[in-house]
């Protein structure tokens, strides 16, 4: 299971196009859109064979080249993901490594956290993961 660049050792893991990483996914939505750019399946098709298993680090350093060609830098991302298992804690610092890297941002400016449907519904069941997103976008002068 791939979560926010990382790889997270669990009997089971995301299916996609890609390689599923929710929490990637969520930052380019969340960047995407705070532009008004679309949606990560504009850019990188789910029909294109191009995208076809990529690792989403790739995707979100494309979308951050987006990002920064409309002249506008990341000022920090929050992340909420939400799952039953596994428990996260362990690997959120890896995770705001990887990101920040990517993004050219202070390890501190990336704030990922978890939380469970107390087993209700699809995620609930472990049938599936979810995470949303939100940025703050500065235009540079």
């Amino acid at each position: 299971m791939w979560l926010g660049g990382v790889k997270i050792p669990h009997e089971k893991g995301a299916l996609g196009h890609s390689d599923a990483d929710v929490v990637l996914h969520a930052i380019c939505d969340a960047m995407l859109g705070a532009l008004a750019l679309g949606d990560i399946g504009e850019h990188f098709p789910d029909t294109s064979g191009e995208f076809k298993n990529i690792d989403s680090k790739i995707l979100l350093a494309r979308t951050a080249k987006l990002v920064w060609e409309k002249g506008y830098q990341v000022v920090n991302v929050d992340t909420s993901l939400c799952l039953e298992k596994p428990k996260i804690k362990p690997f959120i610092s890896r995770m705001q490594q990887v990101i920040a890297e990517i993004l050219k941002i202070e390890t501190d400016a990336v704030g990922i956290k978890a939380t469970t449907t107390e087993k209700m519904g699809f995620i609930g069941r472990e049938e599936g993961v979810a995470a949303l997103s939100t940025v703050l976008l500065k235009k540079d002068i």
